[in-house]
């Protein structure tokens, strides 16, 4: 295929396509990042900025490839979050220089607008170092350059660029000797690759990459934050200077603004366009550097973090020790969750009925326990298949206990012993679902009919075992009918949890009738407060 020009259009189509493949990538770029504190994770902030220029070319008509450039460039700006943010705003600012007053873009254009980019970036950084994104996007600049001496095809002079640029990309371990201490390459430079062959397919294939729905990220080792020396300059300060009418036009402002703060830290980034000024800067001092600033003009978005403070929490929770056993389980009700959670329950995934949490929601909370062994009680059957698929695609021992309902999951707790082993531990969890009948009150959204028995909407529902049990107009009526039909001769216990549109005087009323016609079973009641169920009820 040969391709020799790009116009605005399919510019724009490249860049939203670039940032839907970033954003489907980014959770792996995240993971490459070595710097000990969440100052925003690599992935996150070239994704978040990209995207932010995605969403205002989206709407534009224009196909001038220098108004888009221009578009993107603005929208890069004001939207860039952290180093890798900033650097990538001030690749597409140089980009958008090279495509002033441009109609569209032939090959030789399109090496030069990748150059004047590179050399835009570096600029912008204070202290630039090799082995970084600046260096990835610089080699795979230099290659085009190549490339497009002999080539007029774009397609050919993109590709290569690419290739070249992922090859520089596997060496950045060699140039920084973090990236080797920590088995990784760097962040910034995969997020740069992901943002290029994105971008490439647009135009290979004319299709746009879609954004994908969310799925676990891809194993990638995860550095050791300890790596890393004692944090220096404590803050990372952030913000805008909207420059005055007084210093607007006026040149050098923003290098006199970076010789007054250059002492006040490090990782500093001041980016002068036109009427704002971008700041970022790792400092100890943050109201000195808002003070000069100040001198300039009206602050905005202004974000200061403790990074020393983020870093130890970040070693706290890696020192945690690693357990043997770990409980998830799927419960919605502020009262049912704190039951959960004392009778040993580490995460609890909001969720249940008509709100069935999805395989991602439980893979991520499996990524949050620190154990060897981790249970999960789905706490309903609808959910059942989409614990076995976490189960299936997660990198740790995770045993799956059947729980069809709430009782269902507080009776496996109760038959959980930690002295005992993984599987004898299952199988107690499993045998004790089997000695709990469990009943729901609820009400009927519409009218319909069941078993040969009408059902009108409004009317309230007595649900025994997952089965419609009984019907009727009261919900004290119907659960009584249903906590007898759920007793048998063995029945030693009953348990209510009332729900958040049922008040503590109607709950007491079931319990009173219950304790009286019932008296050789013990009777609990809690304030359970999950939606849609009036009672949910355990009978054992």
């Amino acid at each position: 295929m040969i391709l020799k020009k790009i116009n605005g259009a399919t510019w724009r189509k490249m860049i939203i396509s670039a940032a839907n493949h970033l954003d489907n990538n980014k959770k792996i770029v995240d993971e490459l990042n070595v710097f000990p504190v969440p100052d925003g994770d690599t992935g996150t902030n070239m994704s978040l900025t990209l995207l932010a220029a995605a969403k205002e070319v989206e709407s534009k008509e224009e196909t001038k490839i220098s108004d888009i450039a221009d578009c993107i460039a603005s929208s890069t700006l004001r939207g860039a979050r952290g180093n890798s943010g900033v650097i990538l705003s001030q690749w597409f600012r140089g980009f958008a220089k090279a495509l002033k007053q441009y109609d569209f873009m032939d090959g030789k254009l399109f090496a030069e607008a990748l150059q004047t980019g590179v050399d835009t970036a570096y600029k912008a950084v204070m202290k630039p170092t090799e082995g970084t994104i600046l260096t990835v996007a610089r080699e795979g600049a230099l290659k085009a350059v190549q490339v497009s001496k002999v080539s007029e095809n774009i397609i050919e002079i993109f590709e290569q660029a690419i290739i070249h640029a992922k090859e520089i990309l596997d060496k950045t371990p060699d140039m920084l000797p973090v990236l080797k201490q920590a088995g990784v390459v760097d962040a910034g430079g995969k997020g740069l690759i992901y943002i290029l062959e994105g971008a490439f397919e647009a135009i290979k294939s004319g299709e746009i990459i879609r954004i994908k729905e969310e799925k676990s990220s891809a194993t990638v080792k995860n550095p050791s934050h300890s790596i890393v020396t004692e944090i220096e300059f404590a803050y990372c300060t952030e913000f805008l200077i909207n420059k005055d009418k007084s210093v607007r036009g006026k040149t050098g402002i923003a290098n006199q603004f970076k010789t007054a703060i250059i002492h006040e830290g490090d990782s500093m980034l001041v980016i002068d366009d036109d009427e704002v000024i971008k700041v970022h800067i790792h400092t100890n001092n943050p109201g000195k550097v808002i003070q000069e600033a100040l001198k300039l003009g009206e602050l905005t978005n202004i974000k200061i973090d403790n990074m020393k403070e983020q870093h130890g929490h970040i070693l706290a929770e890696e020192e945690k020790e690693c357990k043997e056993y770990g409980i998830i389980s799927v419960a919605v009700g502020d009262g049912i969750v704190e039951i959960l959670k004392d009778l040993g329950v580490d995460e609890v995934i909001e969720g249940g009925q008509t709100m069935n949490p999805s395989t991602d929601d439980i893979l991520q909370a499996i990524d949050k326990v620190n154990a060897n062994n981790i249970y999960i009680l789905p706490n309903n059957k609808n959910i059942i298949l989409a614990a076995e698929q976490a189960k299936e695609l997660s990198d740790k021992n995770v045993i799956v206990v059947p729980s069809k309902s709430i009782p269902h999951g507080i009776a496996a707790m109760l038959a959980f012993d930690i002295t005992s082993e993984a599987n004898e531990n299952h199988n107690r969890m499993i045998k004790a679902l089997e000695n709990v009948n469990t009943g729901n009150i609820t009400y009927a959204v519409r009218n319909t009919t069941i078993d040969d028995r009408q059902i009108q909407e409004g009317d309230i529902l007595g649900i025994k075992n997952g089965e419609i049990f009984t019907v009727g107009k009261s919900a004290y009526d119907v659960c009584k009918e249903l906590i007898e039909g759920l007793m048998n001769e063995d029945s030693l216990m009953v348990t209510m949890f009332y729900g958040h549109d049922v008040n503590e005087e109607e709950a007491q009323k079931i319990l009173d009738y219950v304790e009286e016609k019932f008296p050789e079973c013990d009777v609990e009641v809690h304030n359970g407060g999950q939606p849609l169920y009036h009672y949910i009820i355990s009978v054992e």
